[in-house]
């Protein structure tokens, strides 16, 4: 059987569907797995060895949507067969659009209920409920459970992400030797997801205070900015901003002490990589997104407009408005846990 997983973006949803593909590969180890991913989403699943073949989509360079959808078709069409099963795990119309071009007998989805995009429902001949469930990790387990009849083993996360030896020994040669670390990540890819950079930098002087924990701050393109702020406000000069890919990010969150920062793709790296979390959530649901460690700790003020909210931008911007002093508290309870 050749299956074809279809997950575009962003960072962290591609995490979270790396357990149900797992799954597949335990299960089914005959299944040729195919994952179409959008380029600039692609580097985490790179040697990954739960996949044969990574199809990326280079939709950047797609303006407009007739542009957008000649690019996915001939993404498709290069390879020698056809799937039998494409899985839609992001609900939009143009990941409904990448399995449809696939030319798979079979394309499953969620359930319009559970779609991003209702409308991507006519691109799938096959959909199933998942409704029931709250985290996104269940939901995509559920869907292949579902999809290829398997058997999957309740509470067991695998997170096959490949390290090369050289990002490994990058870290290696930063961090020369420090074990005693918190990772500061302020960064957010939307502003209602941030954090304000100036109590990162005071939270990195506590953390040595109390801790005699040091800080690394952790950034994306186009952050660096956010990065040179939280230090320039740490007095003590305890945090360092630190250069790093997506690899070796891993690399460093596996040996981290604490990672502290928003509902972003470096949270969920470093949640599949053991690292304990403080998660600082404002639009959008731990219940769903959030780390699945039960012993993690996710904050954030509980306003009326809070639910289901999942606003780029917000006039008043008050549910990130978290007090350093509940930052504390929640360090202190993930630390103790």
């Amino acid at each position: 059987m050749r299956l074809l997983v279809v997950k575009l973006s962003s960072i962290g949803d591609v995490v979270h569907t790396l357990p149900a593909v797992a799954a597949v590969r335990r299960s089914r180890p005959d299944i040729r797995i195919s994952w179409a991913v959008d380029s600039r989403a692609s580097a985490i699943l790179h040697g990954s060895p739960v996949i044969d073949d990574l199809v990326e989509i280079d939709s950047a360079n797609a303006n407009g949507p007739l542009k957008r959808f000649a690019l996915i078709r001939d993404a498709m069409r290069n390879g020698d067969e056809p799937p039998d099963v494409a899985i839609d795990f992001q609900g939009l119309i143009k990941s409904g659009l990448v399995a449809y071009s696939s030319r798979a007998r079979r394309r499953v989805g969620f359930e319009s209920a559970d779609l991003r995009e209702p409308a991507s429902r006519f691109f799938l001949n096959d959909q199933v409920k998942t409704s029931h469930i709250d985290h996104v990790i269940e939901k995509n387990i559920e869907l292949v459970r579902a999809s290829l009849g398997i058997s999957i083993e309740p509470g067991r996360y695998e997170f096959p992400v490949h390290i090369p030896s050289g990002d490994v020994g990058y870290i290696d040669n930063q961090l020369a030797g420090e074990e005693n670390f918190a990772i500061l990540n302020p960064g957010g890819g939307w502003p209602t997801k941030m954090w304000a950079a100036d109590r990162f930098g005071m939270l990195a002087d506590w953390l040595l205070d109390e801790f005699g924990m040091n800080s690394i701050i952790t950034f994306g393109p186009t952050e660096e900015h956010l990065a040179a702020a939280v230090a320039e406000a740490s007095r003590s000069r305890a945090a360092r901003a630190l250069p790093a890919t997506l690899k070796q990010f891993t690399a460093l969150s596996r040996r981290a002490r604490l990672f502290i920062g928003g509902d972003t793709g470096p949270l969920h790296l470093a949640a599949a990589s053991g690292t304990p979390i403080v998660g600082l959530y404002g639009p959008t649901s731990p219940a769903r997104n959030g780390p699945f460690d039960h012993r993690d700790v996710v904050i954030g003020r509980d306003l009326w407009c809070r639910a289901e909210c999942h606003r780029r931008s917000c006039w008043h911007w008050n549910c990130l408005d978290i007090e350093i002093t509940d930052v504390q508290s929640a360090v202190r309870r993930r630390l103790e846990a």
